[in-house]
């Protein structure tokens, strides 16, 4: 892989000089962690404006040729499993887990190569060099757009085998429009508090093997998911049996999660035309009220019936931390307006919103579609679960979640392991939002 730190290959700022990096340092103490805004914004280009928290006077803008970056963000879809135009969803799943840039670790590292010199320019770069040379481990807050909505941040290559998540923590930053609306108010975090989780609720009409069937098939006691749901105790919402449930709906959720202080959502979501269309699939019949239209007998629970209430009540209240795991679930950045699940959930209480850029594949996609594969893509899923679940109890969900990704490049970068491919582990990632100065948490 390229070297980062000689940083020839990066995207050169629009600027006469080049600046050594060492700039970043000034004003910056000693027990400060750095971090910074990253806007990328879509035109006839890409353009990119930073700020260092620490140096606010002072942001940086620079322009990426859109001919420079255009073919490695073609590669990068070329690379995933969310479905192409004219593709259906078992195409993608085939094309991308079949032989695609995720499956073999050295065309992957091609693939970050050519990412990193698409988005990250020399500038940056020289400063992120100038940091680490000092001790400092930077987190940077990302607000793509749309072009760059997919890109996964963690796996850019830095040097030799190293990935940007071994140089920084990565967190999606939201629209300030968004994260400092007026009436938003951020739930407080109790790390006693009440979890509620919604694990692969049945969807009415649509069997066991249908197009929102089962996710996680049968969970055994015992067994790892079992496990977690078995470790919350008391804090567990609701009560009884966690899995497949077919009364977990709309109004049930919006009582569940009053008081909470996480939700674990593991199951469907689908994309739309528009973001505030984007659906849940909870156990919902076409008799409930909501913004979505019936689909077979189900009416899905859309990013509207959130922001705005699916009947006469109050929209519900967020808490503090909300995990969606399923397909394109962080999808809101694609849009002009993004306006999705995560900015739903954010606008409604919730500080971290931990979701995924990309179709999710299922243990039964892995062991369907990745050749030789078979019989071992069991627990692989589960264990994605079960990371978002520890990063959501850890007092720092962005750090945690960084460091299983990290843990999971590095055993994927040293053995091939097809049950670390990127598909997974760097299909997610966590929106943080905290309460502006001027607001109070509630």
């Amino acid at each position: 892989m390229v070297n980062w730190r000689a940083a020839e290959h990066l995207v050169p700022p629009e600027v006469r000089a080049i600046p050594d990096g060492g700039e970043v340092l000034a004003g910056l103490a000693a027990a400060t962690r750095p971090v910074a805004r990253l806007t990328y914004v879509d035109a006839d280009e890409l353009y990119l404006s930073w700020v260092w928290d620490h140096a606010p006077a002072h942001p940086r803008m620079v322009v990426l040729p859109r001919a420079h970056i255009a073919p490695g963000l073609e590669l990068l879809r070329a690379a995933l499993p969310s479905p192409l135009p004219s593709e259906t969803g078992h195409q993608a799943l085939e094309r991308a887990l079949g032989g695609g840039d995720f499956t073999d670790p050295a065309r992957e590292q091609r693939l970050a190569t050519a990412l990193t010199s698409c988005v990250i320019p020399q500038r940056l770069g020289l400063e992120l060099n100038a940091l680490e040379s000092r001790g400092f481990r930077p987190h940077l807050r990302i607000q793509p757009s749309p072009s760059t909505a997919q890109l996964p941040w963690e796996l850019l290559g830095t040097s030799g085998t190293d990935r940007l998540t071994d140089m920084v923590d990565i967190s999606t930053l939201l629209p300030a429009s968004l994260r400092n609306g007026a009436g938003r108010a951020v739930s407080a975090w109790d790390p006693r508090g009440a979890v509620v989780t919604a694990l692969d609720p049945a969807v009415p009409g649509f069997g066991e093997t249908s197009e929102l069937g089962s996710v996680l098939g049968p969970v055994a006691p015992g067994s790892p998911l079992a496990e977690m749901v078995a470790a919350l105790g008391d804090r567990a919402r609701p009560g009884g049996n966690a899995f497949r449930r077919n009364d977990f709906g709309r109004d049930r959720l919006v009582a569940e999660l009053d008081g909470a202080s996480r939700f674990l959502y593991v199951g469907h979501v689908t994309a739309s035309t528009h973001a505030l269309d984007s659906r849940m699939h909870l156990s919902d019949g076409a008799g409930t009220t909501g913004h979505a239209e019936p689909v077979n007998g189900h009416r899905p629970f859309t990013a509207a019936d959130i922001v705005l209430g699916h009947g006469p009540a109050e929209p519900l209240r967020a808490p503090n931390r909300v995990a969606l795991v399923a397909c394109e679930s962080g999808g809101d950045l694609r849009f002009a307006e993004p306006t999705g699940l995560v900015a739903a959930f954010t606008h409604r209480g919730a500080e971290y919103v931990t979701a995924t850029r990309w179709t999710l594949p299922t243990e039964a996609g892995l062991r369907r579609y990745v050749p030789g594969l078979g019989d071992r893509a069991a627990g692989v899923l589960a264990e994605a679960i079960l990371a978002v679940n520890a990063a959501h109890e850890s007092p720092d969900p962005v750090a945690a979640l960084n460091a299983w990704q990290r843990a999971q490049a590095h055993r994927w970068i040293e053995t091939g392991d097809l049950r670390c491919t990127p598909l997974i582990w760097a299909a997610f990632h966590t929106a943080w939002s905290p309460p502006p100065p001027d607001l109070r948490q509630r």
